[in-house]
């Protein structure tokens, strides 16, 4: 059992608490009240980034301390929303919400994973007709293998995982976020993910 806090209460954060408890670890969930994340990532061994992307820099870098050696999971993408509400652009061209959360946490173990999918794909991938892939960056081995046996919790199989490798990959499956609007215009919100064929 692991000890894990979820920033965000929204469909991504209430969908990833109820599997992770359900798989049986001590979840907790920290709202919009004051001092809430800091209560919350302070008792926890991992942090799950599920707030909107446009804020979580600001919104993490304000918890520095409490993240201090805690690994954060990143799983948010910070974008521009067009007219229709759906991303139209990515607020760090050139670089990733990941690379920045980890320059203004240099003391937490950031890991990127789960950004490259509709959200109820995040913890029932075996629902889709074909094998999809979930990919993890980051800089630390050690944190990459908890998050991937997190991954395993939320029924991925262990062949699907794929590590990119450093931080700095997060860029690409960031702007994999681009392809969603169109995706969705073309299909509607039917669950999907990126996989790798071989």
């Amino acid at each position: 059992m692991t000890t894990i806090a979820v920033l965000g209460n929204g469909r991504v954060g209430g969908n990833l608490t109820t599997a992770l408890t359900r798989a049986g670890h001590e979840v907790t969930v920290a709202d919009r009240a004051p001092g809430a994340a800091a209560d919350a990532a302070r008792a926890a061994r991992i942090v799950i980034n599920a707030t909107p992307g446009a804020g979580s820099l600001e919104r993490l870098a304000a918890l520095s301390e409490e993240l201090r050696d805690k690994i954060l999971v990143d799983v948010s993408n910070a974008t521009i929303d067009g007219p229709d509400g759906l991303p139209a652009g990515l607020i760090y061209p050139g670089s990733s919400l990941a690379e920045r959360l980890q320059e203004a946490l240099p003391e937490t173990y950031v890991v990127k994973t789960l950004n490259t999918m509709l959200f109820p794909v995040m913890t029932a991938p075996v629902t889709l007709t074909q094998a999809p892939n979930v990919f993890l960056s980051g800089d630390d081995p050690q944190a990459k293998q908890a998050v991937g046996e997190l991954l395993v919790d939320l029924g991925w199989h262990k062949e699907w995982i794929i590590d990119l490798g450093g931080i700095q990959t997060a860029r690409a499956t960031e702007a994999a976020i681009l392809f969603v609007p169109h995706v969705i215009r073309s299909n509607g919100f039917t669950p999907f993910a990126i996989s790798i064929a071989r």
